[in-house]
C-alpha cells in the first residue's frame, strides 16, 4: 500500500438493510474541502425500505463526492474519498488516477493470461467452485422419428439459434447479391445438438406441458443446458406451429394506423416520475401478495359508541397523562384479544417446505402514508405490552415513520396489520396482506348514523370493519369467527376485560 492510498480514505456504501442491493443518495450534507469527523454524517440516502443517514469513519478533509444526488448507487462502491492528513500538502496523485491505473494493468494482465474459471464471490466467503459435471447422452433408441428439419429450423428461429443443417438437394447458384447489414446480436449459447432417434430430455412438468399443447418434443429444440427442453421451447414450438396456420395476409391490404393528432401536446402535459425506493418496493410486494396468496375480504359494521366513550375517559386518565389515546389504539387492543381467542389467525405460509407456521407472538403492523410512499412498520411482541405501552409504541412508530427515519428492522418480521383508512374520511376497502402475514384489518371511517338501539332509531357512532385473509391459512369460518371477535369488542369494551 502505498503512502498516498493511506492518505486518502474511500468510504463505500454500506449495506444499511437485510442484504439490500442499492440505495439512493437523497442529501449530501458536505461538500469538497470540508473537514469531517469520525461519527459525523455526511449524507442522506434511501433503499427500498427506509431513509438512512451515513456517518463516515473516519476523520480528515472531503476530497470527492463520486455521485451526485438523486443518483442511485450499488452497495459497495465508493461514495466519497477523505484526505485524512491534509496538512501534508499537494497528493502526487489522486485516488481516481490510481484506480485508474490498477484497472489498466488488470486488463493488461487479463490479455496476457488465459481466462481461468473463478469462484463467485458472495456475502461471507465464496462459492463453490464451477462444476464439471456434465450430463451423459442418452443413446439413441431404435425405430424413434427423427426431427422434422422444417420445424426444427422454424423453432431454432425463433429461439434465436441456428438450427441443425438438414440435407438437401444441390442448390442452383443464385445471381449475386450485396449482403444487407445484420444489427449485432446478444452472444447466445447454440442448443446442443440432439442425436437423431434419440430421445429427448424433459423434466416431467415440461412433457406434460407439451402433451397438453400437443407439441412434439422430438421437433423442438432444445435451449436448456446440457440440451434440456424447457418450458419456453414448449411455448416457443407452439407459437410457431400456430403461426404456421394463420393464413398469410397481402401486405397491401393491412395499412398502418395513423398516429392520432394531438399526441405530442398531451405529452408535453405529461409529467413521468421514476419508481424507486419505498415506493418500488411497495408496488412489488403488493403485487406479489396480490398474486399469490388467495385474498378473502368480510366485512361487518358496528355500533362503537361505547368505544368513543371509552376513549374519552382515557384521556382524562391521569395514568394516560402525555399518551396518545384515540379510536386506532383500542382497535388494536381489539384485534390482539382476538388473536388470543383465535391464535390460528396468527400465522404465516411456508412455500418451501409446504408448512403453516403458527407464531406465538404477535408483531402487530400499523400502515403509514408517507411522503416516500406506504410503509408497514410493526410493533414487536404487541400481545405482551399493557395499554400505556401500546400506546406509547403506536405514537413512536407513527412519529419516527412520518419523519422518514424508520429503520428496516422496524418493517420486517410482522404478523398481521391494521391499515387505519378512517382518517381519510373512507369508510372501508379491501385492503391486501402485506407479504408474509396472514390477514390485514382496515378500519374505517367513524360517523353518527341512524342505528336501532335498544329497540329505538337514535344516532350512534358507527364504524365498518374490512379483513382480509390469506384463505391458505385461515378459511372462512375462522376468519368470520375473528371478525367478530374484534367488532365484539369494540361494540362492548368491557369484554377487552372479561375476553383479555
Amino acid at each position: 500500500m502505498t503512502a498516498n492510498s493511506q492518505r486518502f480514505r474511500e468510504f463505500k456504501m454500506p449495506d444499511v438493510g437485510e442484504g439490500l442491493t442499492e440505495a439512493e443518495i437523497l442529501k449530501w450534507y458536505v461538500a469538497v474541502g470540508d473537514t469531517v469527523t469520525d461519527g459525523q454524517v455526511v449524507c442522506e440516502v434511501e433503499t427500498a425500505k427506509a431513509a438512512v443517514e451515513l456517518p463516515i469513519p473516519f476523520d480528515g478533509v472531503v476530497h470527492e463526492l463520486r455521485f451526485g444526488e438523486g443518483t442511485t448507487v450499488d452497495v459497495g462502491q465508493v461514495i466519497i474519498s477523505v484526505d485524512t492528513t491534509p496538512d501534508a500538502g499537494p497528493a502526487e496523485e489522486a485516488p481516481a488516477s490510481t484506480a485508474a491505473h490498477a484497472e489498466q494493468s488488470a486488463a493488461e494482465s487479463l490479455e496476457a493470461e488465459p481466462e481461468q474459471p473463478r469462484r463467485q464471490a458472495v456475502l461471507v466467503g465464496y462459492g463453490a467452485a464451477p462444476s464439471s459435471t456434465k450430463r451423459r447422452p442418452r443413446k439413441a433408441r431404435p425405430g424413434a422419428p427423427a426431427r422434422p428439419p422444417v420445424a426444427a429450423a422454424v423453432q431454432a428461429e425463433l429461439n434465436g439459434h441456428a438450427a441443425v443443417p438438414a440435407p438437401a438437394p444441390a442448390p442452383v447458384a443464385p445471381a449475386p447479391v450485396a449482403p444487407a447489414p445484420v444489427a449485432p446480436v446478444p452472444a447466445v449459447a447454440a442448443a446442443p445438438a440432439v442425436p437423431v432417434g434419440s430421445r429427448p430430455l424433459a423434466k416431467p412438468p415440461v412433457r406434460k406441458l407439451a402433451k397438453d399443447l400437443g407439441i412434439d418434443l422430438t421437433v423442438v429444440v432444445p435451449t436448456g443446458r446440457d440440451g434440456v427442453v424447457t418450458r419456453e421451447d414448449v411455448h416457443a414450438a407452439a407459437s410457431a406451429a400456430a403461426l404456421a396456420a394463420t393464413p398469410e395476409v397481402p401486405e397491401q391490404a393491412v395499412a398502418p394506423a395513423p398516429a392520432p393528432e394531438g399526441v405530442a401536446a398531451l405529452a408535453a402535459r405529461e409529467t413521468r416520475i421514476p419508481v424507486k425506493g419505498v415506493r418500488k418496493a411497495t408496488a412489488q410486494a403488493m403485487v406479489a401478495s396480490a398474486f399469490t396468496a388467495p385474498h378473502v375480504t368480510e366485512f361487518v359494521t358496528v355500533d362503537v359508541t361505547r368505544t368513543m366513550k371509552l376513549v374519552q375517559k382515557l384521556k382524562d386518565d391521569p395514568d394516560m397523562a402525555g399518551l396518545r389515546v384515540n379510536p386506532l389504539l383500542l382497535v388494536a387492543k381489539a384485534l390482539l384479544v382476538a388473536i388470543r381467542r383465535n391464535p390460528d389467525v396468527n400465522a404465516a405460509w411456508d412455500e418451501e417446505n409446504q408448512e403453516i407456521v403458527r407464531k406465538d407472538y404477535v408483531n402487530l403492523g400499523i400502515a403509514a402514508a408517507t411522503p416516500r410512499g406506504l410503509i408497514v412498520p410493526n410493533i414487536k411482541e404487541a400481545q405482551a405490552k399493557t395499554l400505556p405501552e401500546l400506546s406509547r409504541a403506536l405514537g413512536e412508530l407513527v412519529a419516527t415513520a412520518r419523519e422518514g427515519r424508520t429503520s428496516p428492522a422496524d418493517m420486517s418480521g410482522g404478523t398481521v396489520t391494521i391499515t387505519n383508512v378512517g382518517v381519510f374520511g373512507v369508510d372501508t376497502g379491501t385492503p391486501i396482506i402485506n407479504p408474509g402475514e396472514s390477514a390485514i384489518l382496515a378500519f374505517g371511517a367513524i360517523k353518527l348514523q341512524p342505528w336501532v338501539h335498544k329497540g329505538k332509531v337514535k344516532p350512534r357512532h358507527v364504524t365498518t370493519l374490512a379483513l382480509s385473509f390469506d384463505h391458505r391459512l385461515v378459511d372462512g369460518e375462522l376468519g368470520s369467527r375473528f371478525l367478530a371477535d374484534i367488532a365484539g369488542v369494540l361494540e362492548n369494551p368491557q369484554r377487552l376485560i372479561t375476553w383479555g
